[in-house]
C-alpha cells in the first residue's frame, strides 16, 4: 500500500510571505490614489492661487483742467484813512454854553454841535447897529449942509473954505457909515461863531471840553479844540509798493495794459478786512505819489472805496488786491489736486494705460472759486487726479472715475501775490 508524502510549511515562512504580499498590496493601492490625490490637490492650489490674487486698482477722481481768462494779482496790507478830518475848534472866545450831539454819533453838514454863550456878542452887535444908525444920520445932515453949500457958495455967500470943510464932513460922514456897516457884519459874524456847526457829514469823536468851561476863539495857533470829525463814506484806502512793483505797473502801462501807478483813478481794484476771506470790496485806484521814500524805497499809492454800511474806519487795516498782469488763457486745476514735495508742487495725471504719473507744475494764483492756476506742466488734455491723491501712487495702475469740468468763463485770479514753486 502506497503511501502519499505531505510536505510542511514552516509557520514562521508563512508568515514572512504573508507578510510581504499585505505590503506589496498596500504599495499598489497607495500609488492608486497618489494620482486622484495630486490632482485634487492641483485643482485646490489653482482655486486658492485665484482667491489670494492683488487687490483691485484703487478708484480715484480724475478731470481736465478749466481752461479761463484770468490777471495775475498782487496784495498789499495797508490802511483806511478819512477823506475829510476836520478839527472843531472855537472861533471867538467865551464860556462853553451847550453841546448838541452824543460822543461819536453820525453827523451831517450843518448840523449844530457847541453853543457858546451869545449875550456879550448880542449886546455887541447892538451896539454896532445904534453906531450904524447915528452914522447914517449924520450923513443925511452933512448931505443936506453939503447941498445947500453948493447954492451958497455959488452966490458968494459963503467961503470957498467953508464950502470945502462941509464937503469933508459929508465924506466923513459916509466913511463912518461904512466902517459902522462893516462893525455891523463883523458882530453878526462874531454872533453867528457862537454855534458851531459840522462843517462835512461824518463820525464825531468825543468832547473835549464840558459846558461852563471857557473857550478861546480866534485865527491864532492857542485856539481850543472842542471835537474832531472824520468822513466816512467814501473813505481812502492808502497802502505802499516797492521800485520793482512800480517799474512793473509802469512797463504793464506801456504794453497797453491797466496802468496801476496812473494818477488818471481807473483801474479797478479789489480789499478784503482781516475777517474776510474774499476780496468782495470793489473800488479804484484815485492817486499814486510823486516821489519814491528814500529810506523805504517805496511809493505811496491811495484807492478810493464806497462805504455805505460805515464798516470801514479811519485806522482800520486791509489787504488789497491790484492787477499785475494783462489778461492771458490759464488752465485751472482745483487746488486740492497739488501735491507737495518738498520745495517743488506736482498733480497726479492718469495716462492712456491708466497707470499714474507725476507731474511737476508751476503754480499760479488761486481763484474766488478754490480753482489753481497752473502756469507750466500740464496739458489741457490732462486727466488730473483730483480725489484719491494718496492712492494714486506714480506708476500704479488705477480706476479713473470722471469728473463733470465746472464750466469755463471769465473769471479773475485772486489770492497770493506770491507765486508757488
Amino acid at each position: 500500500m502506497g503511501t502519499g508524502r505531505v510536505s510542511y510549511i514552516p509557520l514562521q515562512e508563512f508568515m514572512n510571505s504573508t507578510r510581504l504580499i499585505s505590503s506589496f498590496s498596500l504599495i499598489i493601492g497607495a500609488r492608486r490614489l497618489a494620482v486622484p490625490l495630486a490632482l485634487a490637490t492641483l485643482v485646490a492650489s489653482c482655486g486658492e492661487r485665484q482667491q489670494q490674487g492683488g487687490p483691485p486698482p484703487p478708484a480715484v477722481t480724475v478731470a481736465t483742467p478749466v481752461k479761463r481768462t484770468v490777471f495775475d494779482y498782487d496784495e498789499y496790507v495797508g490802511r483806511f484813512t478819512a477823506i475829510n478830518l476836520v478839527e472843531v475848534r472855537a472861533r471867538v472866545s467865551g464860556y462853553l454854553d451847550k453841546l448838541h450831539f452824543k460822543d461819536g454819533q453820525l453827523v451831517k453838514q450843518g448840523d449844530l454841535l457847541f453853543t457858546v454863550d451869545k449875550r456879550p456878542f448880542q449886546n455887541t452887535l447892538d451896539q454896532a447897529r445904534a453906531n450904524l444908525v447915528q452914522a447914517q444920520s449924520n450923513v443925511a445932515f452933512t448931505e443936506s449942509d453939503y447941498t445947500r453949500g453948493q447954492q451958497l457958495v455959488r452966490d458968494k455967500t459963503i467961503t470957498d473954505q467953508t464950502f470945502e470943510q462941509r464937503a469933508q464932513a459929508f465924506r466923513n460922514a459916509k466913511a463912518s457909515v461904512a466902517s459902522n456897516e462893516a462893525a455891523v457884519r463883523q458882530a453878526e459874524l462874531d454872533l453867528e461863531f457862537t454855534e458851531l456847526r459840522a462843517p462835512v457829514n461824518g463820525r464825531i469823536g468825543d468832547r473835549r471840553v464840558s459846558p461852563g468851561n471857557l473857550v478861546t476863539g480866534g485865527t491864532g495857533g492857542n485856539t481850543t479844540l472842542l471835537a474832531t470829525i472824520v468822513s466816512i463814506d467814501p473813505i481812502y484806502f492808502e497802502f505802499t509798493f516797492d521800485e520793482a512793483a512800480y517799474l512793473r505797473y509802469e512797463r504793464l502801462a506801456q504794453d497797453g495794459g491797466q496802468d496801476v501807478a496812473s494818477r488818471n483813478a481807473g483801474v479797478q481794484v479789489a480789499l478784503k478786512l482781516i475777517d474776510e476771506n474774499d476780496f468782495d470790496h470793489e473800488g479804484r485806484m484815485d492817486f499814486v505819489d510823486n516821489v519814491i521814500d528814500r529810506s523805504t524805497g517805496t511809493i505811496r499809492g491811495r484807492a478810493v472805496f464806497a462805504n455805505p454800511k460805515e464798516v470801514f474806519t479811519p485806522g482800520m487795516f486791509g489787504r488789497v488786491r491790484v492787477p499785475a498782469s494783462p489778461p492771458y488763457e490759464a488752465l485751472l486745476v482745483p487746488d486740492a489736486a497739488i501735491g507737495t514735495e518738498q520745495s517743488r508742487r506736482y498733480v497726479v495725471v492718469i495716462d492712456a494705460q491708466d497707470t499714474a504719473r507725476q507731474k511737476y507744475v508751476t503754480l499760479g494764483q488761486l481763484t474766488s472759486d478754490n480753482l489753481r492756476v497752473i502756469k507750466e506742466g500740464t496739458g489741457p488734455d490732462d486727466r488730473v487726479v483730483v480725489s484719491g491723491l494718496m492712492q494714486a501712487r506714480p506708476g500704479q495702475k488705477v480706476r479713473p472715475e470722471e469728473q463733470g469740468a465746472k464750466p469755463a468763463g471769465p473769471a479773475s485770479a485772486g489770492g497770493s501775490p506770491q507765486q508757488s514753486k
